[in-house]
């Protein structure tokens, strides 16, 4: 068998693994849904996530560590995850094949030339760790004022290693580098005394909006999925929406396209797991190479390249995806795969500059506090934004979501969706509540979108600790925010028309909404005054009423002249009379020339914060179209206590 078939046939392997494992992302009682299949497993081999979500939170969630084993196997062979397992990577791959597969050999080695601009993914890489890395970096910064001991043990370390360095060196590099060390300390002194307080420096995880593993999982998951549900084919038991979900689909669809143009784009020019690949792809024992001598210039091994890596000449290691189509393409034998260097030479760099690194490092480490200077994890957040119960607290929770859309494929009732701009640029495609949209909203028994989380963005929770029972019983149920009634568009409040659904949906005990009776007198068209009348019905001097209108059990009816004062229910009307229940018949019938009044029964909702959880559901079948007439914000969620409504004792 041909090498190339191989990695084909290990490409479409873990491309079916991959959709296998979005369309089992879902409850239900059949084999094939989720029970216990190992759906995070490719988003747990990117190593780009573990080494992002460890600078970010200096912990690592257990399941990352398979990135361990990717990082080892890359070392050993090279970039055999974009060539051989990466589904992103396969999509590319084919879809350049079909677009280039009919032009002459000159043209596809004219497109498969490497091209400088290919450095711009290690500045996407640099740029996105430093990100993560921004406490780290300002924690290093403090170190003079929160350790001195350790930064002064550093200080004297580094110049007894400047006074190695000087010693071997002329006075005029000397005196240039005294200088440059000198004012290295002073910087460090200065910046460690301006960031003493470490203000708003928390991390933010910013690697899924690039990363081909997230990238792919979340434009399947919230784009293409749910349009196979709206075919002949389902996948899910009712067909899923998710809001937002142009941009993500735009960004995908545009990253495929690209192929049209350049074979693999995305891969040689943006893919940040594939520059990070790129850089363990240096050390690499084995690699793609020449052997022997007396080359031909045929460069046939640039045909297919996928990597644009140069194999003709020196060969581009860091840029090599080990497609094998080089080996396969070569009428010579001399592309071979070995450990011995290329006999044309190699290029081992990125074509990364110091000065580039450290512009992009810089940008990258000053872009989460530029983006928190409007407040909005203090004072100025967003209350709009509702996370899934389980949700840490906000800072942690951007320093750990890589918006890869698994929490949203697995709510069973369709409430999760990509964040827009609720919560800042940097919240973007992350977790958030719509109870507009789905079949209801967070379901009390529900814990489904913690216990898959990849990166305990979502942490695990049991149903005792969503439900505050048992050993959690001190602590009550999780709140994921607090629902409010908007009296301006309640139907009760300000329509006078009867409705108790948000009442009778709460699904908490003792119910967070109660209702409170009042009895509104109803405007008619005429005054309806008493023509005549028995102990049941009473007849009006004019028509002026409709028919059927108030016999629905929530209409009553007073007499102004009547010796007694009951409100008596209609249960029936026509245009000039009405009939009252026989709960309370009239004793003495109303005298002739007796005003009467309609009066309306309304239950108006009040919310009791303390019993509240913010799930949702009474927004959801509130039946007030457009902006509901209840709502939940996240004010009371559990998960901030300086969110809280209710003044503890």
């Amino acid at each position: 068998m041909k090498i190339v078939t191989t990695r084909r046939i290990s490409q479409i392997f873990f491309c079916f693994l991959f959709l296998w494992f979005c369309v089992v992302t879902a409850l239900g009682d059949k084999w094939w849904q989720l029970r216990g299949w190992p759906v995070n497993w490719i988003i747990e081999l990117d190593p780009l996530v573990g080494l992002a979500t460890l600078l970010s939170t200096r912990t690592l969630y257990s399941g990352l560590l398979w990135g361990v084993a990717t990082i080892v196997l890359t070392i050993i062979l090279g970039r055999f995850f974009c060539g051989w397992v990466c589904p992103f990577g396969a999509i590319h791959q084919f879809v350049g094949f079909v677009a280039n597969r009919r032009k002459n050999i000159a043209a596809r080695v004219k497109l498969n030339r490497y091209h400088p601009a290919q450095t711009l993914k290690y500045w996407i890489l640099t740029f996105l760790l430093a990100v993560s890395a921004t406490e780290v970096l300002v924690d290093l910064l403090r170190l003079p004022v929160t350790h001195p001991r350790v930064s002064s043990g550093a200080m004297v370390m580094a110049a007894v290693g400047f006074g190695i360095y000087v010693l071997r060196r002329r006075q005029k590099i000397q005196k240039k580098s005294l200088l440059g060390f000198t004012g290295l300390i002073i910087v460090w002194l200065l910046l460690s005394f301006m960031f003493r307080e470490n203000p708003s420096t928390a991390a933010s995880l910013q690697i899924g909006l690039l990363d081909p593993i997230p990238l792919v999982y979340r434009s399947i998951n919230l784009v293409m999925l749910p349009l196979v549900d709206r075919s002949a084919v389902n996948v899910t038991a009712l067909p899923r929406m998710y809001a937002g979900t142009w941009l993500i689909a735009g960004i995908f669809l545009i990253a495929v396209l690209l192929n049209l143009v350049i074979p693999r784009f995305y891969c040689r020019f943006i893919c940040p797991a594939g520059a990070l690949f790129g850089v363990l792809g240096r050390f690499a024992l084995w690699r793609i190479g020449k052997s022997g001598d007396g080359w031909p210039k045929c460069r046939l091994c640039e045909e297919h390249c996928e990597g644009a890596c140069s194999p003709t000449t020196e060969i581009r290691s860091s840029e090599c995806v080990l497609c094998v189509n080089c080996i396969n393409d070569c009428r010579h034998g001399l592309m071979t795969y070995q450990t011995a260097p290329s006999a044309t030479g190699e290029t081992m760099g990125t074509d990364m500059s110091r000065r580039k690194f450290l512009t992009a490092a810089a940008t990258g480490a000053a872009a989460i506090p530029m983006l928190r200077v409007g407040g909005t994890l203090g004072s100025n957040w967003n209350p709009a934004v509702v996370r899934p119960p389980g949700a840490l607290p906000e800072a942690e929770f951007l320093s750990r979501c890589i918006k890869c859309g698994q929490c949203m494929r697995i709510c069973p009732t369709n409430v999760i969706h990509p964040a827009g701009l609720e919560s800042g640029f940097e919240g973007l495609w992350t977790p958030i509540l719509n109870f507009r949209i789905g079949t209801s909203g967070c379901q009390y028994n529900c814990i489904a979108c913690g216990n898959l989380c990849p990166t305990a963005a979502i942490r695990p929770i049991s149903l005792d600790e969503r439900r505050g029972r048992n050993r959690f019983a001190d602590r009550g149920p999780i709140k994921i925010g607090t629902a409010f009634v908007d009296r301006g568009r309640c139907l009760p409040w300000a329509m006078d028309r009867p409705c108790i659904v948000c009442q009778e949906n709460c699904p908490v005990s003792p119910k967070a909404i109660t209702t409170r009776e009042v009895f509104n007198i109803i405007t008619t068209a005429d005054r309806l005054l008493v023509a005549k009348a028995d102990k049941d019905y009473i007849e009006f001097q004019t028509a002026g009423l409709e028919p059927g209108k108030y016999s629905t059990g929530d209409y009553f009816c007073t007499v102004s002249d009547a010796p007694e004062a009951h409100r008596r229910r209609i249960i029936d009307n026509w245009e000039r009379g009405l009939q009252v229940g026989p709960e309370y018949p009239f004793e003495s019938p109303p005298p002739n020339g007796s005003r009467v009044q309609i009066r309306i029964r309304l239950q108006r909702p009040f919310v009791d914060p303390q019993n509240c959880i913010g799930c949702g559901i009474c927004q959801h079948e509130c039946p007030v179209p457009g902006r509901r007439a209840i709502r939940v914000t996240a004010d009371g969620e559990s998960r901030d206590p300086q969110h809280s409504l209710l003044l503890r004792r």
